[in-house]
Formats: C-alpha cells, sequence, structure tokens
C-alpha cells in the first residue's frame, strides 16, 4: 500500500513512472561513471560506484585528491569524497571521469 495520497488518482502512474525515470537516470550516471575511468585505463576499482545506490556516491578518493579536484578541475565534492551522482549528466559525466583518472592516476 502506498505511504501517498493522490487527490487525483490519474496522477499516482505518473508519479511512479517519474520516480523511475529519475532512479534509471542516476543508474545510468553511476555505469557512465564507472565505464568512462575504466576507459580511460584507471588501475583503480570503481566498482564500488555501481555496487552503491541513491543520489550520492563515496567515491574513495583521499583528501588531497579531493583538494586538487577542487582546486585545479572546479569540480565540487565533500572532503570526505563524496558526490552527488544526481549532478552528473551526459554533458558532464566524462569531465569528471577525466578529472578523477587525472588526480587518481598517480596512485
Amino acid at each position: 500500500m502506498s505511504p501517498f495520497k493522490f487527490a487525483d488518482p490519474e496522477l499516482k502512474p505518473l508519479f511512479y513512472k517519474d520516480c523511475k525515470a529519475m532512479a534509471d537516470r542516476i543508474i545510468e550516471m553511476r555505469s557512465l561513471l564507472r565505464y568512462s575511468m575504466e576507459k580511460l585505463g584507471s588501475k583503480l576499482s570503481w566498482r564500488h560506484v555501481t555496487d552503491q545506490i541513491g543520489m550520492f556516491c563515496f567515491t574513495g578518493l583521499r583528501p588531497a585528491e579531493v583538494a586538487e579536484l577542487k582546486e585545479k578541475y572546479h569540480i565540487y565534492i565533500t572532503d570526505d569524497g563524496r558526490i552527488s551522482i544526481a549532478g552528473l549528466n551526459t554533458a558532464n559525466v566524462q569531465y569528471v571521469a577525466a578529472s578523477f583518472h587525472a588526480v587518481t592516476s598517480k596512485r
């Protein structure tokens, strides 16, 4: 039973359809970020990006890498390396992946 009450019953299926579309887009961005990192030749495992769920992702980046992403690449990420997957899109995910690769390839 849904916890939501809809004044217009015709809105309920539309609501669930929209939620599914948003969830699918986030899953797609996670996959694209991981695939892009692997395609760039990253020697690190990025499986955790696709193993996690939700709008945010812990990247596993080190504090110095996070600082470099902020300063050099203008990627805004929490100090513990968490990013907003919902903020990724097809226009910026390649840049984010290349930036991650640049700061992690020194490992």
